[in-house]
């Protein structure tokens, strides 16, 4: 009787705790959550997070609200999503940069992306464009790399920081032309479109979303696209193998991840939800329509890009000598 006792009280025991286990998750969400984004607002990334936060919000049934925590190349507000809990209620929007170029960037990081992450899903990808200021004396490739190989180091483009996929591109671009050029920093595009549109500096490589209406009104010229083809967009403006610069490209892909350690029913409720929202051609298509590609995936599919990107970016990296301690 004894022993039929003790056997009743641990089986009661470990229903109570399952049960319990499953009270902490089952609902979820219960209240608002928090999507961070590590760049500034005003940008393309915050073009792009704010209405798939309004959308996720309402497949989750509870407010998504967007955190912007800019600076060092998107790693401070990376790193403040180790100082929230594991429980799917803080997300990040990571990027190209801060998940796979910044540890091989930064000597302290302060987080690692493959150890700290867990990837939930891909949500959009963007071609970077050279564009330069209207009154510039470049109207294609040609011209500029013409007049930057006379006098290297003289022409100068702006990005959003070191390391970040802007300055990459322009490093790529120098490597694939044989030309010197001078990087200015900015923390963050829109500052450092903002002195291209003032002819400060004269030129730089942006997302495309956060061109097309500048290029469209006349307040800059783009010369060349870093993608594989055209953009639908602007269909004037030439690949960078049709203006001559061989198959360099610089597409810069996005995605959402929490904390390892979420537990994983959370993991696949808002997955599910994201790729609810992602697929649904209402959210799609006005973003398609600003130069945004929506896309979707696995948790295992970002998990291989982000590997696969992580090992290419640390080889370019260390080919242009580049570290930030």
């Amino acid at each position: 009787m004894h022993r039929i006792q003790i056997l009743a009280v641990s089986l009661l025991t470990a229903i109570l705790l399952n049960s319990a286990a499953q009270a902490k998750t089952g609902n979820f969400p219960d209240h608002a959550l928090t999507l961070i984004l590590p760049f500034p607002a005003g940008g393309a990334a915050d073009g792009f997070a704010r209405p798939f936060a309004q959308a996720l919000g309402k497949q989750l049934g509870q407010a998504v609200v967007v955190e912007n925590l800019a600076g060092a190349n998107g790693g401070i507000g990376s790193a403040a999503l180790l100082n929230r809990p594991a429980d799917g209620y803080t997300m990040l929007i990571g990027s190209q940069s801060t998940l796979a170029i910044n540890p091989s960037l930064y000597a302290n990081l302060g987080y690692d992306p493959i150890a700290d992450f867990q990837p939930v899903t891909l949500t959009h990808q963007m071609a970077n464009v050279l564009v330069v200021n209207k009154q510039a004396p470049f109207e294609n490739v040609k011209q500029l790399v013409d007049a930057a190989r006379k006098k290297p180091g003289d022409l100068s483009y702006a990005s959003a920081g070191n390391g970040n996929t802007m300055h990459l591109a322009g490093e790529e671009f120098q490597i694939a032309t044989g030309t010197r050029l001078l990087h200015v920093p900015y923390k963050g595009g829109p500052p450092a479109l903002n002195d291209v549109l003032a002819g400060r500096v004269p030129m730089m490589f942006n997302n495309l979303p956060a061109i097309v209406p500048m290029v469209k009104a006349g307040r800059l010229r783009a010369v060349a696209i870093a993608d594989s083809k055209r953009s639908g967009l602007l269909p004037d403006v030439p690949t960078m193998k049709e203006a001559g610069v061989g198959d360099f490209t610089s597409v810069v892909w996005n995605g959402v991840v929490v904390r390892k350690g979420t537990p994983t029913d959370v993991l696949e409720r808002l997955h599910q939800a994201m790729l609810k929202v992602l697929k649904d051609p209402a959210f799609r298509q006005p973003l398609e329509k600003q130069g945004f590609e929506v896309l979707s995936s696995t948790p295992e599919e970002f998990s291989a890009l982000l590997e696969k990107d992580t090992a290419s970016m640390a080889a370019l990296l260390k080919k242009i000598g580049m570290k930030i301690d």
